[in-house]
């Protein structure tokens, strides 16, 4: 018979795919893991893993057996989740993934007030892109994601939480800056600084402007940042400008050599969402984390009628 345990293992190797990793995570050796694994490969008759590749990978029956394990593993685990609800508890292991231009300016809006209201709630917070995200969730490496969306990930549930809008951050001193009015196509321009491949928002601001990738740049230096905050410092020394998101904008001194506009033909919202696998097991922790996210953030982000949504994929 095949036990939930052996489940949890191979479970475990396909997640990190290496047996002493896998090992390490479940407190056990590897040479008990590995006992465990080749006695339900022999149970059932299959190899689960292909053991000459590095790093290890399933096979393709292995692939099969894995999801559903998975789903075994899921529906087991409903039973402690049935107890803690009808008890009205509301603690256990919460494992938070977030991007990074959400990270500076969302998390600390929630992440005090959350762990303080719900002391027994063990939280972990990582920062990743979204494509990482949305992979360590399918893996049940987090329990759930802070991105933006639409994702249009068939296996990925969205829950919106708040619209925010996409401003104008530019030196005082960049012709930008003296214009009356700005519209969509003024700024898809070479003197723009944007964020590095992978960051959602760069996808953002080339869709919305229609730049095309080979525009000559005149910036004075070539840089692919991987932080909106070193964007902005950089605009603030070496001029130009750049886009960046509301919450963003309200950490700007007024007695910066920046200023922030909007765009006088359009409302460019990006869409922040909650995320998390369609089978996800941690409904009572994620439902109280949505509450306390949509309570603290300010009221007018959550009119989604104010602007237009910019996709990103």
């Amino acid at each position: 018979m095949v036990t939930l345990t052996q489940l949890e293992y191979i479970v475990a190797v396909d997640t990190y795919r290496h047996f002493a990793t896998a090992a390490e995570k479940k407190f056990i050796t590897q040479p008990t893991l590995s006992m465990q694994i080749k006695k339900m490969e022999d149970e059932l008759g299959v190899i689960i893993f292909d053991r000459s590749k590095q790093p290890i990978i399933p096979t393709d029956v292995g692939r099969k057996i894995i999801e559903q394990a998975r789903q075994v593993l899921f529906e087991a685990n409903k039973i402690h989740r049935i107890i803690d609800d009808f008890q009205g508890e509301v603690s256990g292991t919460l494992k938070i993934g977030i991007i990074p231009t959400l990270t500076p300016y969302v998390l600390p809006l929630f992440i005090g007030e959350f762990s303080k209201k719900y002391p027994n709630i063990d939280i972990y917070v990582e920062e990743y892109y979204t494509h990482i995200i949305e992979e360590k969730l399918k893996k049940d490496q987090l329990d759930v994601g802070i991105v933006v969306t639409p994702l249009k990930d068939k296996n990925i549930h969205e829950d919106p939480l708040f619209y925010e809008e996409m401003k104008i951050f530019s030196h005082r001193g960049h012709p930008i800056a003296r214009k009356q009015t700005i519209s969509v196509k003024d700024i898809a321009s070479p003197d723009i600084w944007l964020l590095d491949d992978g960051h959602c928002f760069r996808t953002q601001v080339i869709n919305l402007c229609r730049m095309k990738s080979q525009v000559q740049s005149k910036l004075p230096f070539h840089f692919d940042g991987g932080s909106l905050e070193t964007i902005m410092k950089i605009v603030e020394r070496e001029g130009g400008y750049t886009l960046i998101p509301e919450l963003a904008a309200g950490f700007v001194p007024l007695t910066a050599p920046v200023i922030v506009r909007n765009f006088s033909d359009l409302t460019p919202l990006r869409e922040v969402s909650l995320i998390y696998a369609r089978n996800f097991a941690k409904h009572k922790l994620i439902s109280v984390l949505r509450e306390e996210i949509i309570q603290q953030v300010p009221k007018s982000l959550k009119n989604k009628a104010r602007g237009t949504i910019v996709e990103w994929r």
